[in-house]
Order: C-alpha cells, then structure tokens, then sequence
C-alpha cells in the first residue's frame, strides 16, 4: 500500500499520538510506503479564503469557481497542492482524530475544505452521459479510506440504542459525504472509545486490533453504500426508489445492507 496518514490531535504524548506511531511503525516494518501529514505539528491552516487562490483582488469571491480554476491552472497555494500530490500518490488514506462536539477537529475538518477542491476531488462529470461522478464514482475512485476515531465515551453508549449514538451514523458526513462523495472505498472504522480511561493493558490491546486492521486493509470488505449512478436512485430527483428500504429512514437508506 501507498498510505497517507492524516493526523490531528495537538498533544504527540497523546493516545492518538501513541497510536499513530504504532500504525506507522507497523506499515513500514511490513513494507507499506508510508506519509504523514500530521496537521497541529504542520501549522496546517484550515480556514479558506482568497489567498488560497489566484483570484482578483476586490472581485466577489466565489469558492468553488475560484478554486477549480486555480486548480486547473496549477495556482492553488503551495501548501495545499503539496498535500493534494499526497493524495494522488496514495491508494490508501488513513485519517485520524478524536471525536470532538459529535465531528472531527477544525483543523482537520479546514484540511478537507481547503485541499479536496472541485476539479481535483470532485466537479467531474462521465464524458459520454454528462453525469456528475460522485457518491461511488468520481476523482478518487480507487483509493481506500479508513477513519481511526478515540472518543472519551464508553462502548455502551455509542451504539443503535446508546445516548451518544450508532457510530455509522456519526460519521456519515465524513464516510459517506466526502470519502464516498469523492468516489473512495470506505471501510469501517478504528474505534477507541473509553480514551480518556486506558489502563496499559487495554492499550496493548487496542494496539494489536490496529496492527491487525492496518494489515487487513486491502481486503476489509468496504462499508456497503450505494452508488448515486444506479439503478438505486431516481437520475432526476437523486432519491432513493420508493421500492427499496420502504419503512427506512435517515442514514440507513444507503447502505445495500446494514453495516
């Protein structure tokens, strides 16, 4: 595998640090190529704005537009086309951080709006129907991603029944409305919670589960979404046929099978 680690906790003497250089350690003694984009060590920036783009100074700023043109034109900021070669070198993508406020740290969550650009991660259309290549088709179609999610909840509570939630659905934007949107396999994710009350024994623990899953990733079954360019959904109103998953709402609609 070509990995790209994405990595965003602020403290290296963290859980999360820990386990990144557990998972590094254990792609590269296997014979993985391997980069890290570790974004609080990086001094990412995640906030997008015109100096991100070759754009008029004093012109209305339109993101999208202003972004697939300097894409095109090679004009993106250097700091975001260094992590978009990153990307297109790697065939696997892992991505970690601790769920904060129910979703990813800024700093990562500013990572994805400044670097996965229309033209580069999405914008492209099928030349022979004019279809919009997105949701299981598009730019990064062929590449892996797994998500390596601590979280300070205890197992009970994150589930179909648990206060905090199914964990499939808390990370559905990320799964589903950036790594499938842009046309990756998404296999189901590393899950850490209780992190804030590890002892070493079930640190050793969650460290073997990691190597093993890291090992595995090439042939982890993917998290079974449906593709938008089947016959699944109606072309003309994006929804789901009335026939399929009747009596289910919500996330759930998406998925061929329950994950």
């Amino acid at each position: 595998m070509k990995v790209l680690w994405l990595a965003a906790h602020p403290e290296e003497r963290s859980l999360n640090g820990s386990l990144k250089d557990e998972g590094l350690r254990t792609l590269r003694a296997h014979g993985h190529e391997v980069q890290l984009s570790d974004l609080y060590a990086m001094k990412w920036n995640p906030v997008v704005d015109a100096d991100d783009f070759d754009h008029t100074p004093g012109a209305r700023l339109q993101i999208s537009a202003a972004a697939e043109r300097a894409h095109g034109n090679g004009t993106l900021s250097p700091d975001i086309r260094a992590e978009q070669e990153k990307v297109t070198w790697a065939d696997t993508l892992v991505v970690q951080f601790p769920l904060w406020w129910y979703g990813m740290p800024a700093i990562l969550k500013g990572w994805f709006d400044r670097v996965f650009v229309k033209g580069f991660a999405y914008g492209i259309n099928d030349p022979a129907t004019g279809q919009p290549l997105r949701y299981g088709d598009g730019p990064l179609t062929g590449k892996r991603a797994m998500t390596v999610v601590t979280a300070g909840a205890r197992p009970s509570s994150i589930g179909p029944r648990g206060v905090n939630g199914d964990l499939n659905d808390l990370l559905f934007p990320l799964h589903h409305g950036t790594f499938w949107y842009t046309g990756m396999s998404v296999v189901p994710p590393f899950f850490v919670p209780s992190a804030d009350r590890m002892t070493p024994t079930t640190f050793e623990d969650t460290v073997d589960r990691l190597r093993d899953r890291l090992l595995d990733l090439p042939s982890t079954p993917p998290l079974p979404f449906r593709r938008q360019n089947s016959a699944d959904y109606d072309p003309e109103t994006l929804t789901l046929r009335p026939d399929l998953a009747p009596h289910t709402t919500g996330p759930a609609l998406h998925y061929t099978e329950t994950p």
